[in-house]
């Protein structure tokens, strides 16, 4: 199958819990990360602000296993279907979808970011 990058070299990736089925995040893949993700078995994407590839958890620790990569109807998107150590959001949520439109938060913080990245 090949997969439709844009004219940036890009595709969007959303993570899944394999498990749970819960949404965890949206990020992005450049070629190189889908097939680093494909051949180590953990996720890796492309960081538009900071322009380079990254595995997930490389920091935190919080290290998302990929079970399997699904394609959309179209090509142009990805789904990971992870196993999620701790949490996916740099907030400290398991999920960046933790409020809803009116603000309200929906999940508790799992970690303090401050004491996993430090002060930013």
């Amino acid at each position: 199958m090949e997969i439709k990058f844009d004219e940036q070299g890009l595709v969007p990736v959303i993570a899944q819990d394999v498990e749970t089925k819960d949404i965890l995040m949206l990020a992005y893949a450049n070629r190189e990360a889908v097939d680093l993700t494909s051949s180590t078995g953990y996720a890796h994407y492309y960081s538009r602000s900071r322009q380079k590839l990254w595995k997930k958890g490389e920091e935190s620790g919080n290290l998302q296993q990929v079970h399997s990569i699904l394609v959309d109807c179209d090509e142009d998107t990805l789904v990971y279907m992870v196993n999620q150590t701790t949490a996916a959001c740099h907030t400290g949520h398991r999920s960046c979808f933790y409020r809803t439109l009116d603000g309200t938060i929906t999940s508790e913080r799992l970690f303090d970011p401050e004491k996993v990245y430090g002060k930013k």
